[in-house]
């Protein structure tokens, strides 16, 4: 059927030439005007649209201009595939305002209930018990009283079938669920491969916040204000990783002994908290706080004594002293306050805070920390976003020793602080109390200041204290570009060394200054305050060490750098001597040196690690711009010149970049853009001349710089490089073409990010700075009209047409840095606003910082104004703009070699960069509106056609190479580009590059030996494409299929209203829309090369790509599930248009029938309704039915030829392909469904109408298929699910990466990133499931699984009914086909056997009766099986808690009697089948209810009483006749309920039932199913298998009646071998009933194909019991059956089960079980029949006493009072008269098989001795005087024997005792017979293969060991010390002595045995036990040889026979 078409044929694997689509359009006008139709026909008017968003501030002033960036807005985007709503949460909100389907399984009584109305049927059973079995009385009685269920209105009257087929279809189609994919589960797939993940907006990065808040700082005295400051610190990385944090917690009265020295305290510099922000947290990172004071005279040890004595407590003793003490720190405040001291420091191991603060219960914890901080370490990753709020306190600090300041001591103290005997633990510390709170930065906070002091927004109120951001030192890398602007500068005085300076300099500090100029004036104020003082001073000091000549220093100066810095800007250090002491003359402080370090060196900022000389005096005029290691002369220096003061200086600036390359590229370009001549870049100056070289070389050399700044300054680089493509820069006269240098740097910088920020990627492998850039920076060539030039490359100079009107509003001014930044941002405005943009849309756009770091204008306002973008400056100045993707096509299409290379690794980058240009240039030169033919020029196409197929060519010819993820990456961004080229040039061009692409493969593929790689490829390229947004109108879905060479527009396709097609062509085109035919194909261009991959790729002889079935059908199902929510098509009749496209599905799934998945399988394992029995097998496809049956089955009314091969058969013809898995399966029919269920119902008829019946027939398999597929599985199944699993894949992928990269920050950062708006919403997903999966929502989620699985179930079969009416309707209509009719019912029975709502059953009942009064012949002549499964059915449904369905049910049986009767006066099949089904029901289902059934049979009689017509023939009798049968059969089942817990009770009264059958075969079949179906569940296999093989023989009995076959069994004789109870299934002469008459026999299994069922499943049965030789007489049977129809198949089967049989036999010989027998008694008449009956019970092996006994007393006891049932603990018979009468008494005994000598001969083997067991022994010891136990000599034995009545296995497991007799032993035979069992335990474990010295040792021991208490000595001496008298005991005394020989001989073997087993450590065992056995030998020596010359008289040579006995 694949592709063949009446026109010409192209092969499938070949892609056709497509439509023109723009031609088409234009030749094919769509008639209608307008209707929802219309928009089907081309993509709206607003589909792009270029939309300016102003960029996001987070501060409330801002230092950015926010510059307008423009993003291409693609409305419709999120329509596309990419964003198909089943794919995201979004699938909860289409499920809201579901109806609750309302299905049985769910309702099914639940524990209380169920009990209470299982105690109330205990109570009201004693009735009905009371009354016999079939008491009429009793029937009539309770069925008349009653109440019947509603009957339907109307059921009775005559309607015409037309008029009942619309009523059904009406009801059936009003109230649907609109979209039947939102019921689905999406398939379990990655993130779907044509998704694009808009960008996040460049933004500040920040790393994981914490937030700390110093509450209060207390020591034991409080004498003076203390200062302190906190940091981060990094031990591994030895680095400072945050700026400090400087806070003030000292009293108002503290502060205010500083009152001279601090002017006002700004706001900004009181804040008591700050966020920290940690990019990678791990547990090396240490909270660092340190302490200052004033300066004081004397060393830091003296100043901290009093901290470190004086307590708080004793504050009133030391009163005077603490006076004194404040007193002097008062002076010295005053004198000496604006310097400070080290005092003291401590620090926090910040992870075991955030670890131990993780870990409690509590709202927030108190962790207190002492010296001592024992820390963790290791490097388990840190998560600073969860943990709970934590408050410390920090209770001992370390004073500051002041020859250890450096940071590098600090490292020294941290890394010794965590260790366990750590240094610092020695010392005395000084105590204090300081309090820090430290918690997880909220989200927004308010009040915070970034660390530039700038209010962050929502700052409510500038006089509340503020929080601080504080700036982070990354510990390494971080890879974001710059959003913000940011210029500080970080000064770290470190250390000076005066110790060969002349002079007194000892107190020394460093005044530290800003300067512009120098004069001592030129100070600028940009140094940051600290704490409690202004917000900017003019200079800082650093702390003094007292009397140190060399001091270390460890502050940090914080500086705002100017914007615009000049050669004068410089850092100036002055030295100066502090002065303590208050002396005459003496000043407080000296000057004792300078020095200084310039800003600017040859235009770069000078940062770093610098060691400078120190000048003594001033320095002189113009020293600002030389260094002092410049020697300047007549200046005196320290230490000769020498380097002594070392000083760190470092940056952090968005303006600086700090890289020599990047400064040169910047630099030259600026130079450029200035036209400034010479340059000066570091020591050179470049002339005009030389700059074409220079730029082309450092543009080169870009790859040379550092990656991190690259990174910083990406967006201006990129936008440099782009502009010198764009705007080739005339020099020096001559136009410059830097294309193919910029390309050149643009792939190896995208590159290199590629390479080196791998985490940074999306699932395509684009880098997110990059897709952002793309996204929100990147605006090509400025904002002019449509400028056209042409490229240098080509000559063909166009003129320009510059569109004034559009830009006389442009200033011509040069927007520099001092330009006010207003006007170009108006002029953008008014520009943009002429465009009547969209502005609600606000992407976030941001441009980076592009201030020119190449400063070159002093300007000090620089700061507040900022450059506009060079791009549009650009455009402003030049008009010689060349158009971007026009010049970036030429230069990719003309590169080779390594840059080729580059280009194709990203080739991403540059196809998007080409798109957005594309764009640009439509929408700006208004374009858009143009038609696509004339939008680009002809050799733009030709670039990017070449440029596609040489990109094609590379995929095919690379893809099996190393490159293989480089070609998988090519591969989707040429089909991402080809995709967003749909949107914007010609289609039909777009359409051609496809074709191109496709010829490319497929010619590559007919070489390949293993085609899935390059395959899988090209559906990877398919499934992006087909993701655009108009995929529907892409496919022409309005257009008709006329051959392309006559287009005929004449035809309208409006013309028909109620299918979309007019009748003239319909004819013609109805198999070319449902086949994959060339006009197809052509047409509906896009979905042909869907549906020719699926069909390809499915099709079961496509070598090789069998791997590939789930991702071809995830595309297809991807792409009808986003049509499905799409709210475009939601009119009916565009669904139907859309629905068009894929008609050809169903041809494509119709072939791939036998390898489905078969569902239907799994059924018996899945909850299934437990009314499913061994009759539903045939349509369940159960495992348990012979293949042959089914095929009976399947195919009884249709010849085998025209069946397919269904999946009933588990391995027929068609099962040779691989299966394709159940979720790929499952995917496919709801495809089909959809399909069926949206498309034009008069269309599918028309194609039902062409089908044959072979194809019609393999469609119904199809629905048959989809019954099981979609079936309801339960809130249970929900229920069991939800515990066992935790949510999959996607969730697990998070979870796996989460466990791969911890919270390691940035790296993590990174891939979250990576997975776009999507991923995170996943990880919020997963997040939330992680923490909120506790009781309360699980319950909810099951209830919501529940209820869209019923809805989804609901739908299904509604779709599947709708389409099944539609094949009754064909045949109604063609009067032929009427063989489709049994498939038809046979779906039908299914999905009424399948779990089902109420709401479909209601339908389905409907079109059940529908369907019976079109064609009554159909179930009573030629279906008759399909008649006995739908009473079945309908009784099932009669019986349901549902009284609906029970309605319904009930009228379709009522009509079913009511047809059979009206065909031929009386309905005998109906009735038996019944009868049958009942029967059956009540066997096998546990839930099963006799309530409902009895209204259902109410219902039945009262439609009888009621029908008019029928009541004057024998109909209403012989229907109350069927009804009071019923019934009682029900009474039976009051009586099974009873005993449902009691397991040999219940199948005791099947079997009595059973008995009752004998006259009615069919009912005894089916109770002897029933009873196998009990006996499986319980894991009795054995006797399941006996059940079945007595319904095999009742079966052959019956047959060879009707058939007289040779093969055939004879009957039951024939059974024998396999159990000798087979007998009683014999058909006898009285009570036979013919096989012939109506309604007898008339079961399914009365066939030979039945009985061959029978027998397998008999053999199976037997198999699981391990019955291996029984498995053979079965199929000893069987074979002769197969031989007669010569099955070859059948019997290899059969010969390889008996073949695994005998191995298994042989294998596990010696390890075999089957049964335990225990004889029970019952005596008591609380047992009612029981009474003084007894059994022998069969157990499963190795059951002990124990347990059987612990059973029946514990259910006896449950049934009667635990006080009134009692066990006798022995054996002896009982005497009723003993017992009391209230009680009940069970006697346990354990038996074992008792077999006669002679039965000995024939029970050989294990399975001898345990198969076809009737007798029974058990022993019972006594004494004469009525002991159990005595002396040796009057112990005497009972042996007690039990027949049985039937021999085990039966088909039951206990069976009556029929006889019993007894044999009592005397002593001496009592010790005969042990000696014999003691003598038979040696040899055995002499002989045992392989030896066990432990039993043969026990046994040894317990032979010759002297101290054995009645061992064999002692026997020997009571019994043969002395010949007996009595004459009659001679033999026993002699058989004695003879046991007494064997036994000595076996001890000695035994012996023997044992010391070749022994080691060296059990020799003097060894030896002891041979002295025993010595002894004991010696002891029985005498009593052995004593003979009885009496019994020797005889003849003398017999002794030896008796001897050898």
């Amino acid at each position: 059927m694949r592709g063949k078409s009446r026109l010409y044929f192209v092969p499938l694997t070949e892609a056709v030439d497509p439509v023109d689509l723009e031609d088409y359009l234009i030749t094919h006008p769509l008639t209608m005007d307008s209707g929802p139709l219309r928009d089907l026909l081309e993509f709206p008017p607003d589909d792009i649209e270029v939309v300016y968003s102003p960029r996001e501030c987070r501060t409330l002033v801002s230092k950015d201009k926010n510059y307008l960036k423009y993003s291409v807005l693609n409305r419709y985007h999120k329509l596309g595939t990419g964003f198909n709503p089943n794919t995201l949460d979004k699938q909860k909100e289409r499920q809201k305002g579901l109806p609750k389907q309302i299905f049985e399984s769910d309702e099914a009584p639940d524990g209380n209930s169920y009990q209470d109305e299982q105690d109330d049927l205990k109570r009201r059973s004693m009735s009905i018990d009371d009354t016999p079995r079939g008491s009429w009385a009793c029937s009539i009685f309770d069925l008349k009283n009653s109440l019947p269920d509603a009957l339907l209105p109307n059921l009775l009257d005559r309607t015409p079938n037309e008029e009942i087929d619309h009523q059904n279809d009406d009801q059936r189609k009003s109230n649907r669920h609109k979209e039947l994919f939102a019921l689905h589960p999406a398939p379990d797939e990655e993130e779907p491969i044509e998704r694009l993940c808009v960008p996040e907006v460049p933004k500040e990065h920040f790393g994981q916040r914490l937030l700390v808040k110093c509450l209060s700082l207390k020591f034991e005295i409080e004498i003076e204000p203390i200062f302190a400051s906190l940091a981060l610190y990094d031990v591994k990385e030895k680095k400072k990783i945050s700026e400090n944090f400087y806070f003030d917690l000292n009293s108002e009265q503290m502060k205010g002994m500083l009152r001279p020295h601090v002017p006002p305290a700004a706001i900004t510099t009181l804040a008591r908290s700050a966020i920290f922000s940690i990019t990678y947290p791990s547990q090396d990172v240490f909270l660092v706080i340190k302490l200052e004071k004033v300066l004081q005279q004397g060393d830091i040890g003296e100043c901290a004594e009093p901290y470190m004595i004086f307590k708080e407590a004793d504050a009133a003793k030391n009163k005077e002293k603490l006076e004194k003490l404040k007193s002097q720190a008062e002076q010295f405040c005053q004198r000496l306050g604006k310097y400070r001291m080290p005092f003291a420091w401590t620090a926090i191991h910040l992870m075991n805070i955030v670890s131990s603060a993780g870990s409690l219960e509590r709202d927030s914890t108190e962790v207190e920390i002492g010296t001592g901080e024992r820390t963790t370490s290791g490097d388990e990753t840190c998560n600073l976003t969860s943990f709970r709020p934590a408050t410390l306190t920090v209770t001992n600090f370390f004073k500051q020793e002041g020859d250890r300041l450096s940071d590098e001591d600090l490292y020294k103290f941290l890394a010794d602080m965590r260790r366990p005997s750590s240094v610092l633990r020695r010392l005395r510390p000084i105590t204090a109390q300081l309090k820090i709170d430290i918690s997880p930065a909220p989200e927004n906070p308010h009040y915070c200041l970034t660390p530039e002091l700038l209010q962050v927004k929502l700052y409510p109120d500038s006089r509340v204290r503020p929080t601080r951001e504080i700036l982070e030192f990354p510990a390494r890398d971080v890879y974001i570009p710059n959003t913000t602007y940011r210029n500080l500068l970080y000064v770290y005085p470190q250390s000076l060394n005066f110790a060969n300076r002349q002079g007194s300099a000892r107190n020394i500090t460093v005044k530290v200054q800003f300067m512009y100029g120098e004069d001592p004036s030129n100070a600028m104020p940009v140094i940051f305050g600290k704490s409690s003082c202004p917000e900017f001073s003019k200079e800082a000091y650093t702390a003094v060490v007292y009397h140190n000549r060399s001091p270390d220093f460890h502050e940090e100066i914080k500086i705002k750098l100017p914007a615009t810095l000049t050669d004068h800007h410089h850092l100036l250090f002055t030295f100066y001597h502090v002065s303590c002491q208050q002396k005459q003359n003496t000043p407080l402080e000296t000057p004792v040196g300078y020095t200084w370090i310039p800003m600017l060196q040859n235009g770069r900022l000078k940062t770093g690690q610098f060691c400078l000389p120190v000048s003594l005096e001033k320095p002189p005029q113009a020293y600002s711009v030389l260094s002092p290691e410049v020697p300047l002369p007549g200046m005196k220096w320290v230490d000769n010149h020498k380097g002594v003061f070392n000083v760190e200086v470092v940056a952090v600036s968005s303006i600086h970049t700090q890289d020599p390359y990047l400064d040169k590229f910047f630099a030259l370009v600026h130079a450029l853009d200035e036209h400034m001549f010479p340059v000066r870049i570091g020591d050179m100056r470049i002339m005009e001349n030389n700059l074409e070289n220079e730029l082309k070389s450092s543009i080169s050399a870009l790859n040379s710089s550092q990656l991190e700044p690259v990174v910083r300054f990406l967006h201006l680089l990129l936008d440099k490089l782009i502009l010198l493509v764009v705007r080739p820069p005339v020099i020096a006269g001559q136009i410059v073409n830097l294309g193919q240098a910029s390309f050149e740097a643009m792939a190896s910088i995208i590159n290199r990010l590629h390479k080196n920020l791998e985490g940074n990627q999306d699932q395509h492998g684009r880098n997110n700075l990059l897709t952002s850039y793309i996204y929100y920076v990147f605006r090509p060539g400025g904002l002019g009209g449509s400028v056209h030039y042409a490229t240098m490359a080509r000559s063909a100079v166009r003129p320009a047409s510059l569109n004034l009107n559009r830009s006389r509003s442009l200033s011509n001014s040069n927007p520099d840095i001092s330009g006010t930044p207003t006007s170009p941002d108006d002029e953008v405005r008014s520009i943009i606003g002429s465009k009547g943009l969209d502005r609600s849309n606000s992407w976030v756009n941001t441009g980076g910082p592009k201030a020119a770091p190449w400063g070159s204008n002093p300007s000090p306002s620089a700061e507040s104004t900022q450059v506009v973008s060079t791009l549009e400056f650009w455009f402003f100045c030049f008009c010689f703009l060349l158009l971007f993707h026009e010049e970036l096509a030429l230069q990719w299409v003309v590169c080779s070699g390594s840059v080729r290379e580059a280009a194709l690794q990203q080739a991403w980058f540059f196809f998007e960069l080409m798109v957005k240009s594309m764009v640009h240039h439509l929408y700006f030169a208004d374009k858009l509106d143009a038609p696509r033919k004339n939008r680009f020029p002809e050799r733009f196409m030709d670039d990017i056609c070449a440029l596609v197929s040489t990109i094609a060519n590379d995929i095919v010819s690379r893809f099996q190479k190393v490159m293989a993820k480089m070609i998988e990456r090519l591969n989707t961004s040429l089909a991402f580009f080809l995709n967003d080229l749909l949107s914007i040039m010609d289609r039909g061009f777009v359409f051609s590059l496809i074709k191109a692409c496709y010829k490319q493969v497929s010619s590559k593929l007919y070489s390949l030996p293993n085609p899935s790689i390059l395959v899988s490829l090209r559906l990877d390229f398919l499934r992006i494409i087909c993701s655009h947004e108009h995929y529907v109108t892409l496919n022409l879905p309005c257009s008709l299929l006329t051959p392309p060479a006559s287009p005929s527009p004449s035809v309208s396709s409006a013309t028909s209203q109620s299918s979309g097609f007019s009748t003239n062509v319909q004819d013609q085109k109805i198999a070319n829309m449902f086949e994959l035919s060339v006009p197809f194909r052509q047409q509906h261009y896009l979905a042909g090369l869907v549906l020719t991959e699926l069909a390809v790729i499915l099709d079961p002889d496509a070598e090789g790509l069998f791997g590939l079935h789930k991702k071809v059908i995830n595309m297809v199902h991807n792409l009808l599930s986003s049509h499905d929510s799409d709210p475009r098509y939601s009119d009916p009749q565009v669904k139907a248009r859309v629905a068009m496209l894929y008609l050809p599905l169903i041809g494509v799934i119709m072939e791939t029938v036998p390898q489905l998945y078969d569902f239907t399988e799994t059924h018996n394992q899945r909850g299934r309704p437990s009314c499913v029995t061994i009759d539903d097998y045939e349509s369940e496809g159960g495992s348990m039915i012979s293949q042959t049956v089914a095929m009976a089955i399947a195919g009884t009314s249709v010849p085998q030829l025209t069946r397919p091969s269904s999946f009933l058969l588990t391995s027929t013809t068609g099962r040779q392909h691989s299966t394709f898995s159940a979720e790929s399966s499952r995917s496919l029919l709801i495809c089909l469904l959809w399909v069926l269920r949206n498309a034009d119902e008069s269309v599918l008829q028309k194609w039902f109408t062409d089908l044959s019946v072979l194809q019609l027939n393999r469609l119904l398999d199809l629905l048959y298929l989809c019954v099981s597929c979609f079936e309801y599985k339960g809130k249970k199944v929900f229920e069991r699910m939800n515990s066992l699993t935790f949510k999959k894949s996607k969730d697990m992928r998070a979870k796996l990466e989460e466990a791969i990269l911890g919270s390691i920050g940035a790296r993590q950062e990174m891939v979250r990133r990576s997975r776009g708006a999507f991923g995170s919403q996943e990880n919020l997903r997963w997040r939330k499931d992680m923490t909120h999966w506790r009781q309360n929502t699980e319950k909810a989620e099951i209830e919501h699984e529940a209820l869209i699985d019923g809805n989804l179930a609901t739908e299904a079969n509604l779709i599947i009914l709708d389409t099944l009416e539609i094949a009754v309707q064909t045949v109604s209509v063609t009067e032929s086909k009427e063989s489709i009719l049994g498939g038809v019912l046979k779906v039908l029975l299914h999905s009424m056997a399948c779990n089902q709502s109420a709401l479909y059953l209601q339908h389905c009942f409907a079109t059940q009766r529908a369907l019976v009064s079109k064609f009554p012949e159909l179930l009573f002549e030629e279906e008759t099986e399909q008649c006995a499964d739908l009473c079945l059915r309908l009784l099932r449904h009669c019986s349901s808690s549902i009284s609906t369905i029970r309605s319904h049910a009930s009228a379709s049986l009522y009509l079913l009697m009511r047809q059979n009767f009206e065909i031929g006066n009386n309905f005998a099949r109906v009735k038996m089948q019944v009868t049958m089904s009942l029967s059956s029901l009540v066997g096998t289902s546990q839930n099963f209810n006799e309530e409902f059934l009895r209204r259902s049979l109410k219902t039945i009689l009262t439609y009888a009483e009621e029908d008019l017509e029928l009541r004057e023939t024998t109909f209403p009798d012989q229907v109350q006749d069927l009804v009071f049968n019923l019934h009682m059969i029900l009474s039976d089942t009051v009586k099974m309920k009873e005993h449902q817990e009691d397991p040999e009770m219940l199948i005791d009264l099947m079997y009595r039932i059973a008995k009752g059958y004998q006259t009615s075969p069919d009912l005894r079949l089916t109770w002897l199913q029933n009873m196998a179906g009990k006996h499986s569940e319980r894991s009795n296999h054995a006797e399941s298998a006996q059940c079945l093989v007595h319904s095999a023989a009742l079966v052959a009995e019956y047959l060879s009646m009707l058939e007289d076959r040779k093969y055939l069994p004879v009957g039951c004789v024939t059974f024998q071998n396999i159990s000798s109870n087979v007998l009683e299934e014999s058909a006898v002469s009285d009570d036979v009933v013919s096989p012939d008459e109506e309604g007898i026999c008339s079961g399914k299994y009365f066939t030979e194909a039945g009985l061959v069922g029978l027998l397998e499943q008999a053999a199976a049965s037997f198999s699981m019991a391990g019955m291996y030789e029984a498995v053979n007489e079965v199929y000893k049977v069987l074979i002769p059956i197969h031989e007669a129809n010569r099955d070859a198949k059948k019997l290899s089967t059969i010969h390889g089960k008996l073949q695994e049989a005998f191995s298994k036999i042989v294998h596990q010989d010696g390890k075999r079980m089957f049964g335990t027998y225990f004889r029970v008694g019952f005596y008591g008449t609380k047992f009612g029949d029981l009474d003084e009956q007894e059994f022998v019970y069969k157990e499963p092996a190795i059951t002990k006493l124990a347990e059987i006994s612990h059973r029946l007393e514990g259910f006896y006891g449950e049934r009667f009072g635990e006080d009134v049932v009692e066990v006798i603990k022995d054996s002896n018979p009982v005497d009723k008269c003993k017992l009391d009468p209230n009680k009940a008494y069970i006697q346990i005994t354990y038996v074992e098989p008792y077999f006669d000598t002679y039965e000995m001969k024939d029970r050989i083997t294990y399975f001898d001795k345990n198969y076809n067991l009737r007798r029974f022994m058990y022993c019972t010891p006594f004494t004469l005087d009525g002991r159990a136990h005595g002396e040796l000599h009057e112990q005497f034995k009972r042996k007690t024997i039990l027949t049985t009545s039937h021999a085990f296995p039966y088909i039951k497991t206990r069976i009556n005792v029929s006889h019993k007799e007894e044999i009592i032993l005397t002593p001496i035979e009592v010790a005969i017979e042990d000696m014999q069992k003691k003598t038979q335990e040696l040899a055995f474990a002499t002989h045992q293969d392989p030896a066990d010295p432990k039993m043969l040792q026990m046994v040894l021991q317990g032979s010759v060991g002297t101290t054995v208490n009645q061992g064999p000595l002692e026997v020997a001496q009571v019994f043969l010390s002395e010949i007996p008298n009595d004459p009659k005991l001679f033999r026993h005394h002699n058989k004695l002595r003879l046991c007494f020989k064997d036994f000595t001989k076996r001890c000695e073997d035994a012996l023997r045995k044992n010391k070749s087993l022994i080691g060296p450590d059990q020799k003097e065992y060894q030896r002891e036990l041979e002295r025993n056995y010595h002894r004991l030998k010696e002891a029985l020596q005498p009593l052995i040889n004593r003979k009885i010359p009496q019994l020797y008289k005889a003849v003398f040579p017999q002794s030896t026979i008796l001897r050898t006995r």
